[in-house]
């Protein structure tokens, strides 16, 4: 791996200003997709469509996500981390600005893509950046700082997303990017670290092809799922192809020399526990705010101000988190801390069961903010123990699988939420206050239980695993 010289800067302002241009990216990110969630009635006014419909403008994001997200690797190592974070940048900027200036949903699903393509190359690259400029042992540190901004978005995302649609026009929910990512576009080619690879090896277009034909057929079976737009043979059909193009896509990878993506990282504990975990995780964890708004609004009436005011605590909790982390990784090891921090993240998950037209809002607040809290705690955890054992060459390799998993257990997990509380709640009776309540509750506990049973993928780490990077003394392993 080489570091092309640049700017004449010293390795410690590369370290002070990285955090904050990576940290750039993750909040344009999150804030895109939060703020949307809100203006979606007022779009599908504008064009004509139903809410139900716009559907397809959070989904093509996902997916284009899903698809593009495992080049992103074999991109920095080949053009170099600073070209390829910078053009990441500006194609979510253009992306953005094109939504805005959308006309039709057909238009604004395109621009969505185009979106969702930058997104896919701006965070993977991002954090690949980090991991290959820091050592091991400040990596939480790092990681910390610049998942901030993440918090951040998610945070302030539901609100201002109201307060645009109720004063201004729905467009400016996308033209918020902009002078973000100007600022970032600016920052990554004057101080970006440009790392690549001295060698890089042909693209896997073959497995390309059949891993991101295969995410993409399982991610749109799972969101039209319950949909009655497909009967159950096309959906078991599509399930089928989608299972054969995947298995296809793991047989090509045992048998060619530099595939897509290097399963053979799985055989490494520490990144087979955070990868899998992490994965079976964030099924749960990834339909919460999915559910947050259905409750609140339609639930129990809140405005979506309101909403978003209720749902901000549980970032506040997650950013003065970020504070401790690392002492507290420190104190008890990545085993003890995720065992018992998934069991908590469970039950309250289940706890939001109880929330119902008689709780008063500063319990909701509350109960938020401790979630908040082991929330941030599971995920710097997962984040930081994927990269316990890899090499410094099999760094971009292991950044693009985790960001693959977590992108696609994120979406399933909004799917595994919609389809849940569906069943509890009738097509006719989506309106009502009290039958809405009662499928979130259902979902609630579903979710919790999938998030505790998550806690099983991490019995098979050991006391002493990931101590380079949490500092974790513990005992010492038997010889």
């Amino acid at each position: 791996m080489t570091k092309v010289p640049h700017a004449p800067q010293s390795e410690e302002f590369t370290k002070r200003i990285l955090p904050w241009m990576v940290a750039v990216a993750f909040f344009m990110q999150a804030l895109d997709t939060t703020i949307l969630n809100t203006a979606v009635p007022a779009i599908a006014k504008v064009m004509d469509v139903t809410p139900l419909n716009m559907k397809s403008v959070l989904a093509s994001y996902t997916l284009s996500l899903a698809v593009f997200i495992p080049i992103s690797g074999w991109m920095a190592d080949r053009f170099g981390t600073r070209r390829v974070f910078g053009g990441a940048i500006m194609l979510f900027s253009l992306g953005s600005l094109l939504c805005g200036c959308s006309t039709n949903i057909t238009m604004l699903v395109a621009c969505r893509i185009l979106q969702g393509i930058g997104g896919a190359m701006m965070v993977p690259v991002g954090r690949m950046t980090l991991v290959r400029t820091f050592p091991k042992s400040d990596l939480i540190r790092a990681m910390s700082f610049v998942s901030i901004p993440s918090l951040i978005g998610p945070m302030l995302g539901p609100v201002v997303g109201g307060v645009i649609v109720h004063y201004l026009h729905w467009s400016i929910v996308f033209f918020v990017n902009i002078p973000v990512g100007l600022v970032g576009l600016y920052l990554s080619q004057r101080y970006l670290p440009d790392y690549r690879a001295d060698e890089t090896h042909p693209l896997d277009v073959v497995g390309l092809i059949l891993f991101g034909a295969g995410i993409a057929l399982l991610s749109y079976v799972l969101e039209v799922f319950g949909e009655h737009s497909l009967s159950d043979l096309e959906m078991a059909g599509l399930l089928g192809l989608a299972a054969l193009l995947l298995a296809g896509y793991g047989i090509r990878a045992t048998q060619t020399a530099h595939p897509l993506l290097m399963l053979s990282l799985f055989k490494l504990r520490t990144f087979r526990a955070a990868v899998l975990g992490s994965f079976v995780g964030r099924l749960g964890l990834g339909g919460i705010p999915f559910l947050f708004p259905l409750l609140y609004q339609i639930g129990l009436g809140y405005s979506p101000i309101q909403s978003g005011l209720l749902i901000a605590p549980q970032s506040m909790a997650a950013i003065g988190l970020k504070i401790v982390v690392s002492r507290i990784l420190s104190r008890f090891g990545y085993r003890t801390v995720l065992i018992g921090n998934t069991l908590i993240v469970g039950c309250m998950i289940m706890l939001f069961a109880t929330v119902g037209a008689d709780t008063p809002a500063w319990r909701i607040a509350l109960q938020a903010f401790v979630l908040g809290f082991f929330t941030s705690m599971q995920y710097t955890s997962m984040n930081t123990l994927v990269y316990a054992d890899v090499t410094s060459s099999q760094t971009s390799s292991a950044s693009t699988i985790a960001s693959t998993g977590q992108q696609m257990s994120i979406s399933f997990g909004v799917a595994s939420a919609s389809l849940i509380a569906s069943m509890f709640v009738p097509e006719q009776l989506h309106s009502d206050p009290a039958a809405m309540v009662h499928g979130v509750h259902e979902a609630f506990i579903v979710l919790g239980v999938l998030t505790i049973a998550s806690s099983l993928v991490f019995l098979e780490l050991r006391k002493n695993d990931g101590g380079a990077v949490s500092s974790y003394a513990g005992r010492k392993p038997k010889a």
